[in-house]
């Protein structure tokens, strides 16, 4: 049975970082992504028919020959030249530089640690769910995404400035779709180039929006990190990228004859404000490649010397973005010059602005700039966005949601303009006095919450303000008739009190005829969707691609929720989002692997030993048989039971009633009995906080005061308490035998369920089932905003000045008398 894709990634990582011991992540990395690359290579190439592989395993050079060294004393000098050193001599685009050092001691350590150290990374990648020689890289990759995984947990633990051969994924799916490439715009020649391609990821994100092959191309500075680009391109069936070392800026080595080549697409996250920029670039009329045309960067901020490049590297109709701090946007001096000939030139498309904290080795906020030459003679402004309040938390730093990415792709492909988020900004705007070619977001873009104003006369002389109320317009659009339920006018013009108690707000709103209305709106949008898309979900088989059934039914909820009044369609999408990554993903990877009737059957869950060497339960069990635990990942036991099982279902809920009943009896006679005096003392034992009644004591001293007439009381009690006993014993077992009995029929029920049952119980039972209730929780707090909003203005006006002065001189005159009660004088 597969693995579920997100246990893969998580179990992986783990086991490399528990082997990391002391190393610096920066550099452990080099080692696990060298091992997932050669395992990869190898499950796929070694043993291929293809006449032309896309890289070459000499014999001894594979992952099997790797296994072999494991415990071998000179481990790591033979995996340098037994497998590396074959590997580069078979394949021209490898280098040495690409690999890491498997000898070397002071990362790896001497002796027998070296050995364990090795032969125990070389373990983790043993494991028969690493199997990629089925692995379908022009889809859904599962090996390229547990490549980007760990590259993001690697970045996340590579501290400051040590993190930037990473761009966040999230960042790169924003910049492959403003750029504009799709399936229908490109062709194999089609070319893309990335002057500072750290692990290529970037360029690996335009190429999947492209869906197809096209010519990819990236130069990176850091030999080792370029070395990473390569495996990265061969991982995700990209094995003709040509990625070189090098400067960039000082030495492009990618050149026509003695000019910069020019590319259909440029993408970049080049580093930020390079203070080594100049070093060895020749400036002004000096540089041959004539990219200082509109003035020489700032020689200690090299962000325009980059962008600079990448306008020289554009072709006559060639479209670009790059990743840059905000800086660019607002400094003066020769960075100021620079920016003005951009915006004159029309070349600028569009900025968007990014939130703070997102990218590895910074913290600062950074904004996308898109680059378009084909249009830039018709351009008449540049489309701003600031999008720099969307983001969730994500351990040190901060993660673009689904719903956030989605927007900004939105509204810029569409041009919408949207109040506090997004505009077209005219040039003469731009250029006027005022601004002065400034860029800087917030001059043109507000997205400041408004103000929550108070006012004075509603807290001097009560009443809530006329112009409060107005501000929740969105729901009286859209609801007119709850605003005349919960307000009415209060002692003079402009100002309203609440017919109803704060207590009541919400019962008033959900019981609103028109609040209804609005609801049943959403629940048909919902059926809608559901009917629209059980098809889609419905023929999704095994070898299906889960990452294009969940665009398509995404999409369409996206679409759908649009045209629900007053909820946001985002945060509805999110929700799908969210599941999809949490749970419904690893069910469609599942199925895709297995098949529907052979992914639901259930697992046994075997101890493994912990991170203290003791064996323990990985997860809990869904159902017991004997002493085995099962779990079905695709469809646990309780959805299982509340289709086929409910009647033995509930004759358990039953019996633990009544169990909860007869102990809370239980407990009571024991709280009554236990005291000093108490009747139960003599057959209670252990230490304070956790006494109890022993059976075996309390049978000792029935038997001791039998027919003792002065002792009748204590043994009634004794008695009473034993019976109670006998009943707990008795209803246990009764549980336990309903129990077993309803776990038997589980494990017997999933191999006999057919593909149609299967499906029900995970479409309809499973995924719309939460999806549904989700969307349920939206709603209600839909209406928990207006409920919370009336409630605080309330509360705020509740009480008037001339109220506060009243209380006051309440409150005076009750101290006043207390002090005179405790003989207090003063004159």
């Amino acid at each position: 049975m597969a693995i579920k894709k997100s246990e893969l990634y998580s179990s992986l990582w783990a086991s490399c970082d528990a082997l990391r011991g002391g190393m610096d992540a920066t550099q452990y990395k080099d080692y696990v992504l060298f091992m997932l690359f050669i395992k990869y290579v190898s499950d796929k190439y070694a043993d291929t028919d293809d006449f032309a592989p896309a890289v070459v395993i000499p014999a001894g050079a594979g992952f099997k020959d790797m296994v072999a060294l494991k415990g071998n004393p000179n481990i790591g000098e033979k995996i340098n030249t037994q497998v590396i050193q074959s590997l580069i001599e078979a394949n021209s685009k490898l280098a040495r530089s690409d690999f890491p050092d498997f000898d070397d001691p002071t990362k790896l350590g001497e002796g027998d640690a070296k050995v364990k150290r090795i032969s125990n990374l070389i373990g983790i990648f043993q494991k028969p769910e690493l199997d990629f020689s089925q692995n379908r890289a022009e889809n859904d990759d599962i090996l390229g995404d547990a490549y980007e995984y760990l590259m993001r947990h690697f970045a996340t633990q590579s501290g400051k400035s040590k993190g930037q051969f990473y761009t966040p994924s999230e960042v790169s799916r924003i910049i492959a779709s403003v750029i504009g490439i799709s399936h229908e715009n490109t062709v194999g020649s089609t070319t893309v180039y990335d002057p500072t391609c750290g692990s290529g990821s970037l360029l690996l994100k335009v190429a999947a929006q492209a869906e197809r092959h096209i010519t990819l191309e990236g130069q990176e500075k850091d030999v080792t990190t370029a070395g990473l680009a390569r495996m990265n391109m061969i991982l995700h069936d990209f094995p003709s990228a040509n990625i070189l070392a090098g400067d960039t800026l000082a030495a492009p080595k990618f050149l026509d004859e003695e000019r910069l080549r020019t590319y259909d697409y440029v993408v970049a996250n080049p580093p930020f404000s390079d203070k080594q920029w100049s070093t060895g670039v020749n400036l002004g009329e000096d540089d041959k490649h004539k990219r200082w045309a509109w003035g020489n960067p700032p020689a200690k901020q090299g962000d325009y010397a980059y962008l600079l490049h990448i306008i020289r590297s554009m072709k006559g109709s060639g479209k670009a973005a790059c990743i840059l701090p905000h800086g660019v946007l607002f400094r003066g001096n020769a960075e100021a010059a620079i920016r003005e000939k951009l915006v004159r030139s029309g070349i600028l498309k569009g900025i968007i602005g990014l939130p703070a904290n997102l990218f590895y080795g910074t913290g600062i906020p950074a904004c996308i700039v898109v680059l378009d030459k084909e249009n830039a003679a018709n351009r008449h402004g540049i489309f701003m966005i600031d999008a720099s309040k969307g983001f969730k938390k994500d351990g040190p730093k901060n993660r673009l949601r689904s719903q956030d990415i989605h927007r900004i792709v939105d509204a810029f492909t569409k041009g919408q303009d949207i109040e506090g988020y997004a505009r077209m900004v005219p040039f003469n705007l731009i250029s006027s006095e005022k601004n002065a070619f400034n860029l800087n977001l917030p001059r043109y873009i507000d997205s400041s919450e408004p103000e929550d104003l108070q006012d004075i006369n509603g807290h001097l002389r009560g009443g809530i303000p006329e112009r409060d109320i107005d501000g929740l317009s969105d729901y009286w659009d859209v609801v007119p008739s709850v605003r005349a339920e919960l307000f009415e006018p209060f002692d003079r013009p402009g100002y309203y009190s609440l017919r109803v108690d704060v207590s009541e707000l919400k019962p008033t709103i959900f019981a609103n005829a028109e609040f209804l209305k609005f609801k049943a709106k959403v629940d048909q949008i919902f059926a809608d969707w559901r009917k629209q898309n059980t098809p889609h979900l419905n023929g999704f088989a095994q070898d299906g691609l889960p990452k294009d059934l969940i665009h398509t039914i995404s999409e369409n909820l996206l679409t759908g929720f649009k045209a629900a009044p007053l909820m946001n369609a985002y945060d509805v999408y999110q929700y799908l989002m969210d599941y999809w990554a949490e749970q419904m993903q690893d069910d469609c990877y599942l199925i895709a692997a297995d098949g529907w009737t052979t992914g639901v059957q259930p697992r046994e869950i075997v101890k493994i030993k912990n991170k203290d060497n003791k064996l323990a339960w990985p997860e809990p069990a869904d159902y017991l048989i004997g002493a085995r635990r099962f779990k079905s990942d695709l469809v646990p036991a309780s959805i299982l039971v509340a289709r086929y099982f409910t009647a033995e279902q509930a004759a358990i809920d039953a019996l633990d009633v009544e169990l909860s009943e007869l102990e809370q009896k239980m407990t009571e006679a024991f709280e009554e009995g236990s005291g000093e005096e108490g009747l139960l003392v003599d057959a209670i034992e252990g230490d304070e906080g956790k006494q109890k009644v022993a059976e075996k004591l309390l049978n000792a001293r029935l038997k001791q005061i039998k027919g003792n007439a002065d002792f009748a009381d204590e043994a009634k009690a004794l008695s009473d308490y034993k019976t109670l006993l006998d009943a707990q014993k008795a209803m246990k077992k009764k549980r336990k035998d309903a129990r077993t009995a309803l776990d038997k029929a589980i494990h017997e029920k999933y191999p006999a369920l057919t593909e149609d049952e299967v499906k029900v119980l995970v479409i309809a039972d499973k995924w719309l089932t939460q999806l549904g209730s989700d969307i349920a929780s939206e709603l209600d707090r839909t209406a928990q905003r207006l409920t919370g909003r009336v409630r605080e203005l309330a509360e705020r006006y509740e009480t008037s000045l001339p109220d506060l002065d009243k209380e006051l001189v309440k409150l005076s005159a009750k101290v006043a008398d207390h002090l005179r009660n405790m003989g207090a004088t003063w004159e």
